[in-house]
């Protein structure tokens, strides 16, 4: 198997509108297909940003979502790579969401060789923005 690329990320949501939201508006991705009643899902829902792709979906009808942590096996994070961290933070900041991680006292903090901020989502799910591709 050769493997050509991530296709998407899918995240479950309680909170459809309000992730819905952060994602289109907050994170700039665009809405491409949004389905109602899709396989007992009141929502399953594709956005778009370049050529990075979410699937949204809101749980199963009768069927209760775990809220979201980091003691949670599987995956913990996504990360997106900007080319400017501070314009990347500012621009969030100016569309008005403040849901930021705060480490040691600083939203923006270093690690390694860049620089980088965590914002959590209506969802819950935790999203780095990191400026250097190097790990």
């Amino acid at each position: 198997m050769k493997i050509k690329s991530l296709h998407h990320i899918c995240i479950q949501t309680k909170q459809y509108e309000k992730s819905l939201k952060f994602y289109n508006e907050i994170m700039g991705f665009k809405i491409i297909k949004e389905t109602a009643d899709f396989h007992g899902r009141d929502y399953n829902t594709w956005l778009e940003l370049g050529n990075i792709m979410i699937e949204l979906q809101t749980q199963k009808k009768g069927k209760p979502l775990n809220d979201w942590s980091s003691l949670n096996e599987g995956p913990v994070h996504f990360c997106f790579l900007v080319e400017d961290i501070e314009e990347a933070y500012q621009e969030i900041k100016d569309k008005g969401y403040k849901d930021f991680k705060v480490k040691n006292g600083e939203v923006v903090y270093k690690v390694e060789n860049g620089y980088l901020f965590k914002i959590k989502a209506p969802e819950g799910t935790e999203i780095e923005i990191r400026d250097n591709r190097n790990i």
